[in-house]
């Protein structure tokens, strides 16, 4: 394998200007640093095209492990655009011509490519740790430091989706190689995406941090236009979202995003997804909309965002259908971050079983992994399923430990909907005082935020026998004298949904009858 050595190149507008115009005339050993000079410019058209044409004349020539090579390279660069059809012709060419050809170290790349595309689909690990196995035994048969650092990241992180949070000591060693110039920036830069995405998806923020300082440490001293040193920048403003800064995130998101769309879609449009969500909770539908289109244009399904946007508008059912559809394409570590949305709109829409499924199967997830993101995310999933229900005496340790988790891992807004959902459990208890407290803490964090739709609703929040929001808006309606349908229609909701409203607040007020329902309400301040 070629390796494009990790060092402050030469001036590569400069090659680009003297190779560029004889093209045709070039050696492929020119071929390859014209195209070398635009992927570092992130030229991403023209380097992948040059790729293509050195391919061509290496088959033609006879070269086929070489032309192979090429092959792999081709279907890397477009698996990193985003376009996973263009990349599985060409990775399966690379493996046709393979086929024939004597085991060879481009015959362990190409296993490499695939198991890492199928851990990404969010299956089964184990085929991926025997191919990590196959892998170590040509990386010390060929003396090859680059399969090395291939065998140790699919073992780590084929460890890691198994459960087992030790692969990340695995994928520390992989970075040895990597530092050390030895594997082409190429496949090391798509290596430190998987293992920062698979942070990300475990909502472990502390380890997501660390593996983005060491990517920006490798990555800045290289080139101004270095492809990894735009990666860098969105995965630092998703840690930005996270801890609160938004102002950042609005500011560069977009520009950043824009610029890495042509050379690495998929990155740019969860950038977009994070702008949108930031727009979402600072009440700028229109901007939210805008950026989750733009996601989705860029291959990256807006969801939770989309649906909790929807949810805002008052087309719940809409919302919903969107979240069935999201996670029924996902794996369980990929559905993860849905279902704390998706609990919370259930409820709000009546469907408390399918919410409960959703905690049962959130917990099960946390329980696999560990990670402080899921376990804070399962406590909370659940703590909100027991308030429904009453039980609020059951939810307050759940949500306390979720706090300490969010505090810890910095998490600003989740950390506000945790306080926002002990104040409701506090209250449901009778603890005035804390809930009080829980309620000031939240909407300071709101505030400073600048979360309009969460100050917004926590306006409703001591609502009266421990209705949501949705539900004190269906029984005023109720109470007017409204039917179901009528009902239905004013809140943009289906029949079915009212139904489902009206039987929890029975339940919960305690009454069996519209009429007793709506001379509740005039007696709470409902109507």
């Amino acid at each position: 394998m070629s390796t494009r050595a990790p060092v402050a190149g030469p001036d590569w507008g400069a090659v680009v200007a003297r190779l560029g115009p004889r093209e045709g005339e070039l050696t492929l050993a020119e071929l390859d640093e014209l195209g070398r000079a635009h992927w570092w410019l992130r030229h991403a058209d023209e380097s992948t095209r040059l790729d293509q044409v050195q391919h061509e004349r290496l088959l033609a020539d006879g070269r086929v492990v070489e032309a192979a090579e090429r092959a792999l390279r081709v279907g890397l660069q477009w698996a990193i655009r985003g376009d996973l059809t263009v990349a599985s012709t060409w990775l399966a060419r690379a493996r046709r011509l393979l086929r024939d050809q004597p085991p060879s170290v481009v015959h362990s790349y190409a296993d490499y490519v695939l198991a890492t595309a199928d851990l990404d689909l969010d299956t089964d690990p184990s085929e991926a740790l025997e191919v990590a196995s196959r892998l170590r035994d040509m990386a010390d048969a060929y003396d090859d430091r680059t399969l090395d650092c291939f065998a140790l990241g699919l073992t780590g992180m084929a460890t890691v989706r198994s459960g087992d949070l030790t692969g990340f000591e695995v994928l520390d060693e992989a970075l040895l190689p990597i530092v050390d110039g030895q594997v082409d920036p190429l496949w090391a830069g798509d290596l430190f995406c998987s293992v920062i995405h698979l942070c990300e998806g475990l909502g472990d923020l502390a380890r997501m941090r660390a593996w983005t300082d060491t990517l920006a440490a490798w990555a800045s001293p290289l080139s101004d236009t270095f492809l990894y040193a735009g990666v860098t920048r969105v995965h630092q403003l998703q840690l930005l979202r996270a801890e609160g800064r938004w102002d950042e995130v609005v500011a560069e998101m977009g520009e950043q995003s824009d610029q890495l769309a042509p050379a690495h879609s998929w990155l740019a449009g969860a950038g977009f997804h994070e702008l949108g969500e930031v727009h979402r909770l600072r009440g700028d539908r229109d901007a939210a909309q805008a950026a989750y289109d733009r996601a989705r244009e860029l291959g990256i399904e807006p969801e939770p965002g989309q649906a909790l946007l929807h949810h805002a508008a008052g087309r719940t059912d809409e919302a919903l259908a969107g979240l069935r559809v999201a996670m029924a394409a996902e794996g369980p570590l990929s559905r993860s971050r849905v279902i704390g949305p998706a609990v919370r709109l259930a409820l709000d829409a009546g469907e408390r079983q399918w919410a409960a499924s959703l905690v049962d199967e959130l917990e099960a997830t946390a329980r696999r992994f560990g990670t402080p993101g899921l376990v804070a995310a399962a406590s909370h999933a659940r703590a909100v399923l027991l308030s429904d229900a009453g039980r609020y005496d059951d939810a307050v340790p759940l949500l306390e430990d979720a706090a300490r988790i969010y505090r810890e891992q910095r998490y600003r807004h989740a950390s506000a909907q945790v306080h926002e959902a002990l104040a409701v459990a506090c209250r449901g208890r009778g603890d005035v005082v804390r809930a009080d407290a829980e309620e000031a803490t939240a909407r300071a964090i709101y505030d400073r935020l600048g979360a309009r739709a969460d100050l917004a609703r926590l306006s409703v929040l001591a609502a009266p026998g421990g209705l949501t929001a949705r539900e004190v808006q269906v029984l005023a309606q109720v109470a007017a004298g409204l039917t179901n349908k009528q009902v239905a229609e004013a809140l943009v909701i289906s029949d079915k949904t009212v139904s489902r409203h009206l039987a929890s607040i029975f339940t919960k007020i305690g009454v069996s009858s519209r009429t007793a329902a709506a001379a509740w309400a005039r007696e709470h301040g409902v109507a």
